[in-house]
């Protein structure tokens, strides 16, 4: 198995260094200090699970990898309309992209039957930008359940959590998905095959869609939100409305919000992935997380106040922040 990681940062960098020990032939493709160290002296992952170092090669050119079997792909969503030339020449004709995404990926509708089967969600494909660059024929969704950060370059500290869920979007148990699970858990990660990936999908969306925005809009973190009445209830109605767009378009994941809201509370004081890019200058993440279930609700007709009060306020931040001016 021949594998590329396309943006070895934190989780990218895990998931390689765990396929690389499992004897996977792994390429990371990185830039910057981290680059340079991983060149240097490999992946140092530190870890209560206990710490290891990997050695697989790495390079910013993907050129020097080529065609590969599987392209894992560590990058923020809002980058992947633009990342051709990254992905391009590791694709042979049965490549899989295994794009681990929080939020509503670009393949959504591929291959889901009913009356929205096939239709581009724009918030996440404008133009069909994503698609065009990532066909969905390729996609193989992920649901990443680890927690992992950057500690210096060349070294990634894993907090907590090994499961990284995989499924395709026609809800069909592949070989490439079940081959993909293997190498991963020889890994030493926990990767089970989804039939249907879109419950996984929602249950983590819940979290994303509430917290991230308002963390970044209050300057707040997990904790410091749910001990705030105000912005605890904030958070069950932003939850509750996003279960009611998932039944819309046929999902019905089991969870309970007060289950799902308690859990981030016991994170703690941890910020938001949101926060952390807004404190360092970087673009916010929200389309894939706000704004496409927003497209969503104007799609089915559900009604959404909350995630449309929020989602403006959120667009605003970050098309200011960014220094777009107000669209």
């Amino acid at each position: 198995m021949k594998v590329a990681i396309v943006g070895a940062g934190a989780i990218g960098a895990y998931v390689g260094a765990a396929l690389h020990r499992a004897g996977a032939e792994v390429h990371l493709i990185a830039r910057g200090p981290h680059l340079a160290a991983m060149r240097q002296s490999g992946v140092r992952v530190l870890s209560p699970r206990g710490d290891f170092t990997a050695r697989p090669p790495v390079t910013d050119d993907p050129d020097e990898v080529g065609p590969v079997d599987y392209v894992f792909l560590g990058l923020k969503a809002n980058s992947y309309a633009d990342s051709g030339p990254l992905v391009h020449p590791l694709l042979h004709r049965e490549t899989a992209v295994i794009a681990a995404q929080n939020g509503i990926p670009w393949w959504y509708f591929h291959g889901l039957p009913g009356p929205y089967g096939g239709r581009r969600i724009e918030s996440v494909d404008p133009g069909g930008a994503v698609s065009a660059t990532l066909p969905p024929r390729r996609a193989v969704g992920c649901v990443v359940y680890a927690a992992t950060e950057i500690e210096a370059p060349g070294v990634v500290r894993h907090l907590e959590g090994t499961r990284f869920s995989i499924g395709e979007p026609d809800r069909s148990v592949s070989r490439r998905c079940l081959d993909f699970s293997g190498a991963m858990q020889a890994g030493g990660l926990k990767c089970p095959v989804e039939p249907d990936l879109r419950n996984d999908i929602w249950i983590k969306l819940l979290g994303n869609i509430s917290f991230n925005p308002i963390s970044a809009l209050a300057r707040a973190t997990m904790a410091r939100i749910c001990r705030h009445d105000g912005t605890r209830a904030l958070v069950e109605s932003m939850m509750r409305e996003t279960l009611e767009v998932a039944a819309s378009v046929g999902c019905h994941p089991e969870i309970s919000v007060e289950r799902r809201i308690a859990g981030a509370e016991r994170v703690g004081d941890h910020k938001t992935s949101t926060l952390q890019d807004l404190e360092k200058g970087k673009p916010l993440e929200l389309d894939v997380l706000l704004a496409a279930v927003v497209e969503l609700a104007s799609l089915t007709g559900t009604d959404v106040p909350t995630l449309r009060v929020v989602h403006a306020l959120a667009d605003l931040l970050a098309t200011t922040t960014s220094g777009e001016g107000p669209r």
